[in-house]
């Protein structure tokens, strides 16, 4: 379909607007000032409408011609903005990146790098993905993300990763303050435990096989689909479990949530950040380097 408007039609408008004359846009565009003469009489009357009023000493739009111009810078923008991402993809910058992270670590974690990504203005969108256990294994095996931030150690699969680790992760059994077994001042043992239910984070692996720690065989389940909301389970009474310490410092420093001994301790995670060695997207290396340098993630695990 042929339309009048033309981006270098626009172009030559807004060049007229800005420098008031014609002869002050020829100069701008490298053109000469007939040619800029013949750009706006041919956008005239293909439209049929004046653009510019005449009859004055400075060049001065119509309504419509003001109408036009203020809509076309729009067009003008998104016209620079495709040309330069288009060049960046050429570059070698993807158009879009999935970051996944294990719902053992909060998604605040990732928002320094993003932050600092975001301010090199590549025309790259982020989208980041929670997952459960061996759903973060699953996610970056099935390709459902690019990056996987926090993937535990022992549920790895087969196929040609590169990981480092970001440092481990202790967990705690832990109750509500005023749950029955607050008040216990023995150390649990399974008999203790199996009474009450296990407030289970769902794993949101889809082929390999899900994880279920610390569950006992005869113990009556809540799930919820993820750690945030086991937390809050646990909390208010409703269950009992294990819980990754560093996202439970703040209830336990008020009480909401109390550390009880156990006949069987559970060991601390190895939680790596991990990609495919075959992919090296800008972005994707970008994110790999900052977060296999900066010690922020094992930071906040150590402390």
């Amino acid at each position: 379909m042929h339309t009048a408007i033309t981006i270098d039609a626009l172009k030559v408008l807004d060049a007229i607007d800005r420098k008031g004359s014609f002869a002050g846009a020829a100069g701008e565009l490298f053109r000469v000032p007939s040619a800029v003469s013949y750009t706006v009489q041919k956008l005239e009357e293909d439209l049929g409408v004046a653009i510019f009023d005449r009859t004055g000493h400075r060049a001065a739009l119509t309504p419509a011609g003001r109408y036009l111009l203020e809509e076309g810078r729009a067009l003008l923008e998104a016209a620079e903005n495709l040309a330069h991402t288009t060049k960046q993809v050429a570059q070698g910058w993807e158009t879009r990146l999935r970051i996944g992270f294990n719902s053992l670590l909060p998604a605040n974690c990732l928002f320094p790098a993003i932050r600092q990504f975001y301010a090199l203005g590549v025309p790259v969108d982020v989208q980041v993905i929670e997952e459960v256990f061996a759903g973060a294994w699953d996610a970056l095996q099935s390709r459902r993300v690019d990056l996987i931030v926090g993937a535990d150690h022992f549920s790895k699969p087969s196929g040609n990763f590169i990981t480092h680790t970001l440092g481990e992760i202790p967990f705690a059994f832990v109750v509500s303050a005023d749950h029955p077994l607050a008040s216990a001042t023995h150390a649990l043992s399974e008999a203790d435990i199996s009474k009450y239910p296990a407030a289970v984070a769902a794993d949101t692996s889809r082929a390999l096989p899900p994880g279920h720690a610390g569950i006992f065989r005869r113990q009556k389940t809540l799930t919820v689909a993820n750690i945030d909301q086991k937390i809050s389970v646990q909390a208010s009474g409703l269950g009992v479990g294990w819980l990754p310490l560093p996202r439970i410092r703040q209830q336990l420093k008020t009480g909401a949530l109390v550390v009880k001994e156990v006949h069987e301790p559970r060991q601390p995670v190895v939680l790596l950040v991990a990609r495919h060695a075959e992919d090296q997207g800008k972005a994707l290396m970008w994110f790999w380097d900052y977060l296999t340098s900066d010690p922020e993630i094992g930071d906040w695990l150590a402390h």
